[in-house]
């Protein structure tokens, strides 16, 4: 019955949950952010991810190393994040239809490894919870923000690093103005392709970073296309967000908490039809782009490719 998801026990449980699944959101969506603002629309997102996720599965389930795990998907995504970084500074290919080429080749190598090197879907020991003295102990409070695992902590961290990175360093000044108008901050003597290299790769870092939350810290396990259209979300979350990490917070936030109280209402029984349930973080999805491709301006020279003049 409806009734049974308005106890605090399950009010609790579905706004830690929410906080919780919110972390792969944060990192796909904020490497997005640094990649848009110069420039660069990435819709292989959700390739990299994959390919964090089963990098950090394996070393994980083959090791026992969590951080050596994490360390191998962020290598992984930065891999991913340079071959995307060369195709389209360097080759000057439409970034839309590059992205989407990145995402198959993500999600079909990543099934490939899946079933050459495990063959079976295995449970890994993921990141435990870090439970921060006294914090956690608040009743309700406690549970929902300082009972979560290391890479939820890291996540959040990020949002006010990354806002202060893009508005308050010269190299967030740089990256807006390649965003912007290449050909004014070209002449001033920065490197367009430089700076777009590094945001492209940065997003592609945080990505694998995305995948491997998924597998080893919030799931604990990978099988084929776990990310189910996450990344494409974490797209769609940048513009939500208006280009800012505090938007793509409360974005990230607004999804993970729609998608936990999908969960809570299959877990509790309620009469709503699985299917419906399942689709409410997608249908969410299209509305928020509906509602906010008006509202916002998207930074100028987005997807557009730069060929310095001679």
């Amino acid at each position: 019955m409806i009734e049974n998801l308005f106890s605090l026990t399950v009010l609790v449980g579905i706004l830690a949950s929410g906080i919780r699944l919110a972390t792969p959101y944060l990192f796909a969506a904020i490497g997005e952010t640094f990649g848009q603002r110069s420039g660069v629309l990435n819709l292989g997102v959700e390739g990299q991810m994959l390919l964090g996720a089963f990098a950090a599965f394996y070393v994980a389930i083959t090791t026992g190393n969590l951080w050596l795990a994490l360390l191998v998907a962020l290598i992984v995504g930065a891999l991913m994040g340079l071959a995307m970084a060369f195709v389209t500074v360097n080759l000057h290919a439409q970034q839309g239809i590059s992205g989407i080429g990145f995402y198959l080749f993500g999600l079909g190598l990543s099934d490939l490894l899946f079933q050459k090197m495990l063959g079976t879907v295995e449970t890994v020991n993921g990141f435990p919870k870090i439970h921060i003295p006294v914090l956690s102990d608040i009743p309700g409070i406690g549970e929902i923000f300082f009972s979560q695992n290391v890479l939820v902590y890291i996540a959040f961290a990020l949002v006010p690093i990354a806002w202060f990175v893009l508005n308050k360093t010269t190299l967030g000044l740089k990256i807006r103005a390649v965003g912007e108008n290449p050909d004014a901050a070209d002449s001033l003597g920065v490197s367009v392709a430089r700076v777009r290299y590094f945001t492209i790769i940065l997003g592609g870092t945080l990505s694998g970073m995305a995948g491997a939350s998924l597998s080893i810290a919030l799931l604990n396990v990978f099988q084929q296309n776990m990310t189910s259209g996450l990344g494409f979300i974490a797209v769609a979350l940048v513009y939500f967000g208006a280009w800012s990490p505090w938007g793509v917070m409360a974005g990230s936030l607004l999804f993970s908490l729609v998608n936990s109280l999908q969960l809570w209402i299959q877990v509790k029984g309620v009469a709503i039809p699985s299917e419906i349930a399942v689709m409410m973080p997608y249908v969410l999805t299209i509305l928020v782009l509906v509602v906010t491709v008006k509202r916002v301006r998207a930074p100028a020279a987005l997807t557009r490719p730069f060929e310095r003049e001679s």
